[in-house]
């Protein structure tokens, strides 16, 4: 397995095109590291705190249902992760291979409007963060200072970014052990174990949440995997990420819902972390600022991928060079920063809430994909065909993926429970969005089925021909 050379370039020569066998290099281990590193952050322990605040779970019932949730999501991640050393390609492309060249355009762009989303979530959240630790900076000021430094990273691409989020873990993971240290080493509040309960609802909603959560990577989580050599198999990096990504989610839920409860009731999560560590609250801030920025540059980098998966549609023989992707980056960052600077006081809740509605459209995707990659093809695609003008062999559109999809969608929207919609059936849990759950149980199935019976006339076809 070959390490990097000391004549690589840092910054990412490759965008869209498969990487070449012999540029592939890195461990297993590294995806563990990425996917820690990135999931200690503020907007995971806010999330958490609900448990408490919003659940009503006490801390023992809040725990096992963290655990199960992102347990449970932490699969579809993991088995996504280990696609990109067998084909080496970022995910989306790979789409193309199950709804064919223009079919899997309705995908990349919600993939894409994801990624945008959650840029200018984290530019407004840096900046407000830039802006408490320094006053004389202002809000705007602070949030252009985070979106140039998120931006740098993004453009120095997936080396850069695997090497941060390595230093990362360490730092990260060892600040928030020190913060678990601090709040259990002071006297802690009489109902520190009783506040709150048990309700099925609130349990419920916890799991959704951690299930939701992990899901939520899948659309580019194998972008940083497909530099590793294709032989590495898919057990190690299904392991690797599995771990990475549900450990570093479950440390820092937990975290929120025990600062928390260390702290009075009502008491707002990133308020709760500084009052509950003591002396350790600045650091642990300027530590969060810190990752805020490196994770942003994730959501920068996959944004660049959808927009050219997207354009090279239309130009099969189009390779971006180098610069290209400089100048995309340039222009998402200007775009994302006229929205951020003119964003409202509630902008980050209103459209963290648009971005969890969008994840309607990616529990289908993630079916198709995995049933497609693990049951139908056995991660047997062919790379030329992907790359085609005419779709090769997989097509302009693969009508059995789009029904199977379309039906995906429609089956969870009278179970939704967002804060663009909510469907009809939506409180048969209080409080819990089953409708992923509605997803996976409709469009599995229906999926295999089409495609099986596709697979079965297409050998009889040949078989006809044969004879």
């Amino acid at each position: 397995m070959s390490e990097r050379s000391s004549q690589d370039p840092l910054i990412e020569s490759h965008t869209v095109e498969q990487v070449p066998h012999a540029e592939r290099h890195g461990r297993a281990r590294d995806l563990f590291t990425l996917w820690f590193s990135t999931n200690i952050a503020p907007l995971p322990i806010v999330t958490g705190a609900m448990v408490v605040q919003v659940f009503h779970l006490n801390l023992a019932w809040g725990l096992l249902a963290i655990v199960l949730g992102h347990c449970l999501g932490g699969v579809v991640i993991a088995l996504s992760s280990a696609q990109g050393p067998r084909l080496g390609i970022p995910q989306m492309v790979q789409s193309r291979g199950q709804f064919g060249r223009f079919g899997a355009l309705l995908i990349v762009f919600f993939a894409a409007l994801i990624y945008v989303g959650f840029f200018i979530s984290n530019i407004v959240l840096a900046g407000k963060s830039i802006h408490a630790m320094v006053e004389p900076i202002s809000l705007p000021l602070g949030s252009l200072i985070g979106a140039l430094a998120a931006t740098a990273i993004g453009v120095l691409g997936y080396r850069f970014i695997h090497t941060l989020n390595r230093i990362g873990t360490w730092v990260m993971g060892g600040a928030l052990l020190a913060g678990f240290a601090f709040v259990f080493s002071q006297p802690l509040p009489v109902d520190f174990l009783t506040r709150g309960g048990f309700t099925l609802a609130g349990f419920i909603a916890t799991v959704s949440l951690g299930v939701i959560w992990q899901v939520s990577f899948s659309p580019y989580v194998s972008d940083y995997s497909r530099y590793l050599p294709s032989d590495i198999g898919i057990a190690k990096p299904f392991w690797a990420t599995y771990a990475g990504a549900t450990l570093g989610t479950i440390l820092s839920f937990s975290f929120g819902a025990v600062v928390v409860l260390a702290t009075p009731p009502g008491t707002e999560a990133m308020t709760a972390v500084e009052q509950a560590t003591g002396v350790l609250g600045p650091v642990l801030m300027l530590l969060f600022l810190l990752n805020i920025i490196s994770h942003n540059a994730l959501n920068l980098y996959g944004a660049v991928l959808a927009i050219v998966t997207a354009v090279q549609t239309f130009i099969a023989h189009w390779t971006p060079s180098v610069k290209v992707r400089i100048v995309l980056s340039a222009l998402v960052l200007s775009g994302c920063c006229v929205v951020a600077v003119g964003a409202s006081g509630d902008f980050i809740q209103d459209f963290i809430g648009l971005i969890l509605a969008l994840l309607l459209v990616l529990v289908p995707w993630a079916c198709i994909n995995l049933i497609d990659f693990y049951l139908i093809k056995y991660g047997d695609y062919d790379i030329e065909s992907i790359f085609a003008a005419d779709g090769g062999q997989y097509g302009r559109f693969n009508w059995h993926a789009i029904i199977a999809y379309a039906c995906g969608i429609a089956v969870q929207l009278p179970f939704a429970n967002t804060a663009l919609y909510v469907g009809p059936y939506a409180h048969l849990v209080e409080g819990a969005d089953l409708s992923w759950l509605v997803g996976i149980v409709v469009t599995c199935p229906l999926f295999y089925c089409l495609a099986t019976r596709k697979q079965q006339r297409a050998e009889r076809l040949r078989a006809g021909y044969a004879k």
